[in-house]
């Protein structure tokens, strides 16, 4: 699975009107709704945020993967939100957050959704890699710069 298999332009984000972390989550799943005539966005939100409550999904690194699962949905979808400035995400490194990928599935998907989890974590780890979808400032531009990280990092 890649990325750019989950993730579409209508999923990307840039910048995120928001600055506060549960609004974020709140503004990315609604990013997901538009795009795919989400029915239950609330079941969704609470989903991720309970996960959230759990223990933080700033991963380190400017990166948060807030993520989650609900019956109403079918297939995993990613989404990608960048922020203007630097966003406090009760990070696990104490640093704040620039790149936010939401990651919804169904239950029954937790391979799938343990991959595309991976393969964010994976991707996220190269500095600059992260430079440079941070510097984008159009959702095709972001899209492009995905595709080519992956097929350096994967098919190589």
């Amino acid at each position: 699975m890649k990325l750019t298999d989950i993730l579409s332009e209508n999923r990307v984000k840039i910048p995120l009107a928001n600055t506060e972390k549960e609004k974020i989550i709140e503004e990315m799943v609604e990013v997901v709704a538009d795009s795919i005539k989400l029915e239950n966005k609330a079941e969704i939100l609470k989903a991720v945020l309970d996960r959230e409550a759990v223990m933080s999904t700033g991963v380190g690194d400017e990166v948060a993967i807030p993520h989650g699962k609900s019956e109403s949905l079918h297939e995993i979808i990613a989404a990608l939100g960048i922020t203007k400035d630097p966003i406090d995400f009760n990070s696990l490194d104490d640093k704040p957050v620039r790149l936010v990928w939401l990651l919804i599935g169904p239950q029954d998907k937790t391979g799938p959704h343990l991959k595309a989890l991976s393969r964010i974590s994976r991707l996220m780890h190269k500095k600059e890699f992260r430079e440079r979808l941070i510097q984008t400032t159009a959702a095709k531009e972001a899209i492009e710069v995905i595709n080519s990280e992956e097929k350096k990092y994967f098919e190589s």
